[in-house]
């Protein structure tokens, strides 16, 4: 049976360019074009009623099952705007525990509560309870006491490689955070399960037909794979296997590669330094306000012998790198693996934040894939101030750059570091929110990047990312015509949870 959605406005290529119908037949697309020349005899009629059809939103870079964590059970910090009022949420999630039972939440940000949690506070909070709050950024940690003497943390513990313990304030930093995490109860295969879905059902409802989890380690990995076995995934899933975790020097083996029309895992990722909103990713000129340079996670002889196991073995790569000392050493094992091994995989660059015009070159002539998050900008914009050195204040998420560079780029959330995953806010950041002036991108350029370079990020662009013939008929449907509307205005149209035509049914009503 074919299906021909009419009655609104198709958008093939997500450039400007449009059709009056669309035609799908078997989940792919048959014909997009003028209503009255698509042979449609006997196919269910599907009428838009005004909205706007583009190819499925790919959110290239979300933590899909945090999301899904803090929608169910972890306690939600990204809205505290104090720290009396982080310690109201801490008081009462504490009150509602077990006895003994972890107190985990995240999501405070320094610069909108005047100050970090610290030990002392999380004692006061949950008297004899293990606390563990994550920063926004998850590359900052504040821990109370009890935690840390669960880990087997005192003042003398030395910081693990690629991390810092502050151990007076009950603050962990990159690495460090492993050492907690490790001594938590490990979830349940039924735990990720129900995280993963509760993750991919609210993208889903917020217009995405795809995405990526890039940090993805063995039991999540089990998980995602009996969830695809059983059929429940509701949007494609492309995951970033993790190779080195945090809080040791242990390195996971390579993944069993996999590939299904639903899920696929053929990639590993590494971080290269930390975040940027926290000051820690590394960078050549010091932080204002902190005076620190970040840090680098690896040195560059080791990455570069675990990137090319990986790439030998046809693995792509999608790197963590934010500062421009970390861009600078990523981007030199990118051209080591090219020299050594020409023709491998594409590989990625997750948030490519402070590129110079050096290393916007050399990526494009490594042809290396951009995933930055243009919601950042609005969100993390007081971080930047706060910490940014005026050095390096002219390279923050130029993404006009980026696509005059010639770069295949895909815009992502990392959500749930941000609170707001809605595409549509990431379009009208990337428009209207440059933090350099001049840096904006078009509208075109910036559908361009939830759609067909998603679809790139993720390496099936040869299925999906346009609504050309043959391809699937993964649609995100717009209620408003976002090319006659003024950006600021954008995040209040209805968009409709994204549509895979061969796993929804095709008869459901627009």
């Amino acid at each position: 049976m074919s299906t021909l959605y009419h009655g609104g406005t198709i958008h093939p290529w997500a450039d400007g360019r449009t059709a009056q119908a669309l035609l799908v037949r078997g989940g792919r697309v048959v014909a997009t074009g003028a209503l009255n020349d698509i042979q449609a005899a006997g196919a269910r009629r599907v009428d838009l009623h005004g909205a706007h059809v583009y190819p499925g939103f790919t959110d290239a870079h979300v933590h899909v099952w945090k999301v899904g964590q803090l929608r169910t059970t972890l306690l939600d910090l990204r809205e505290a705007t104090s720290l009396d009022d982080l310690a109201r949420r801490v008081r009462e999630r504490h009150a509602a525990l077990p006895d003994g039972e972890w107190l985990w939440g995240r999501g405070w940000n320094e610069a909108r509560l005047g100050g970090s949690p610290t030990r002392a506070l999380l004692d006061a909070l949950a008297p004899g309870r293990p606390v563990l709050l994550t920063r926004t950024c998850a590359h900052i940690h504040a821990v109370n006491t009890p935690a840390l003497e669960r880990a087997g943390i005192g003042p003398d513990t030395p910081s693990p490689a690629g991390g810092e313990i502050d151990y007076e304030d009950g603050i962990l930093t990159e690495t460090a955070y492993g050492l907690v995490y490790g001594a938590m109860p490990e979830p349940s295969h039924a735990q990720f399960e129900a995280w993963i879905l509760a993750g991919l059902e609210y993208l889903q409802s917020l217009g995405f037909t795809a995405a990526t989890d890039p940090a993805v380690d063995p039991p999540l990995y089990a998980a995602y794979r009996a969830l695809d076995a059983a059929g429940k995934l509701p949007i494609r899933v492309n995951l970033l296997y993790i190779r080195r975790p945090d809080g040791g020097a242990a390195t996971y083996p390579l993944p069993e590669k996999h590939l299904s029309p639903m899920l696929r895992c053929d990639s590993v990722k590494f971080f290269t330094d930390g975040g940027l909103s926290g000051a820690t990713a590394a960078v050549s000129t010091p932080y204002k306000e902190t005076g620190t340079t970040g840090m680098l996670r690896f040195e560059t002889q080791e990455l570069l012998e675990l990137a090319r196991e990986a790439h030998v073995a046809g693995f792509r790569i999608g790197a963590h790198a934010i500062g421009d000392v970390a861009l600078t050493q990523l981007l030199s094992v990118y051209a080591g693996l090219e020299r050594d091994y020409p023709g491998g995989p594409r590989h990625r660059i997750e948030h490519f934040s402070l590129p110079t015009a050096e290393h916007l070159r050399l990526a494009r002539l490594l042809n290396v894939i951009a995933v930055p998050q243009p919601v950042f900008l609005h969100e993390l914009r007081v971080n930047y101030d706060r910490y940014i050195p005026d050095a390096l204040a002219g390279q923050v998420f130029p993404l006009r750059a980026m696509f005059d560079a010639g770069l295949d780029v895909a815009f992502s959330s990392d959500g749930p570091v941000v609170r707001e995953l809605r595409p549509l806010c990431g379009l009208q950041a990337a428009v209207a929110e440059p933090y350099v002036p001049g840096q904006a991108v078009t509208l075109s350029q910036a559908l361009g990047a939830y759609t067909r370079g998603g679809a790139v990020a993720h390496g099936d662009e040869h299925e999906r990312g346009t609504l050309e013939s043959g391809k699937h008929a993964d649609l995100t449907i717009v209620q408003g015509d976002l090319f006659h509307t003024e950006a600021h205005s954008w995040p209040e149209i209805p968009v409709r949870g994204g549509v895979l035509a061969d796993v929804t049914a095709e008869s459901e009503a627009v």
